[in-house]
């Protein structure tokens, strides 16, 4: 039987790798992967707490990955753009020279 252990197991494991790709990686695109990894974690979180501790804010537990996807695929598109913008100006995805885009 699966319970939340392995639920919660599972979101430790991949915010663990999410915040390592963070961390570690200078590619634009991949850090961006990264955090969504991290998201989905969080998801997962949010939505076994609610299946397993039925109460009051099931239907909240349910409905709040929806908001955080939402805003999940907002940030990513908002994030390609910058990783197109410091493409074109420096030809490089490298998050190192982000600083270098202003103006």
């Amino acid at each position: 039987m699966i319970g939340i252990f392995h639920y919660l197991a599972l979101s430790v494991i991949l915010f663990c790798i999410g915040l390592y790709g963070v961390l570690t990686r200078r590619n634009g695109i991949a850090v961006l992967m990264s955090i969504e990894l991290m998201f989905n974690a969080a998801n997962i979180n949010f939505a076994a707490f609610s299946y397993y501790f039925k109460g009051a804010s099931f239907v909240s537990g349910q409905t709040f990955p929806l908001f955080v996807i939402a805003v999940a695929a907002s940030e990513a598109a908002v994030g390609l753009a910058i990783v197109l913008s410091l493409y074109r100006n420096r030809k490089t995805v490298n998050v190192d020279e982000a600083n270098q885009l202003r103006g």
